[in-house]
This record gives structure tokens, sequence and C-alpha cells, in this order.
């Protein structure tokens, strides 16, 4: 998994070919530690999407700006657009169904 930050976002995210999932994250989230295992386990399973975790606190800018209020919050990219996103604790089966939007 990569960390976000405002200053590889560009090129790890909007500037990448193919399927990025981004997990807006909180290390003071219990959540997000429940679904971090979750995303890890995708990322091993789904070679051909990277996996970026961006740190809400670290990252402030980033949250406001893809308007992350809620946390955890994963949002699926593909070639630099948004194409779908999902809000709090998800299943590792609903996780996998967002590659088919």
């Amino acid at each position: 998994m990569i960390e976000g930050t405002s200053d590889n976002f560009e090129n790890e995210v909007l500037k990448a070919e193919g399927l990025v999932l981004v997990d807006f994250n909180a290390d003071w989230c219990g959540p997000c530690q429940m679904m971090k295992p979750v995303v890890e386990a995708f990322g091993e399973e789904h070679k051909d999407v990277k996996v970026v975790s961006v740190n809400i606190d670290d990252e402030e800018e980033l949250s406001d700006s893809y308007e992350v209020s809620t946390i955890p919050c994963l949002v699926l990219f593909k070639d630099g657009k948004e194409v779908a996103r999902e809000i709090g604790v998800i299943s590792p089966k609903k996780l996998a169904k967002m590659l088919e939007k």
C-alpha cells in the first residue's frame, strides 16, 4: 500500500493509468482500523489495482478537496477520474463490487 500525500497524489492517483483505490482514513478511527486488513487483502488479491492510503489528519487539504467528511472513505479512480465511492466499514465482497462500476 502506498502512502498518499499532497506531494505524490497527482502522480500516484490522478496521472495513474488503470484503477487506483484510495483509502481515506485516520489512526484514531476504529472503523478505519477494521478496514485496513480488508483493504490490504484486496490489494494482494487485485494486483491490477493500485492501493493508496491517505491519512486525513496529515493530509487535510486532500480530504477537503475530495469532500471526505466521514471515514473510512474508499474512492476508486479509473485513469485519474473518480468512478465509485463507499463510506464506512464494508465487506470484502462489496469492496470487490466497486470494480464493476
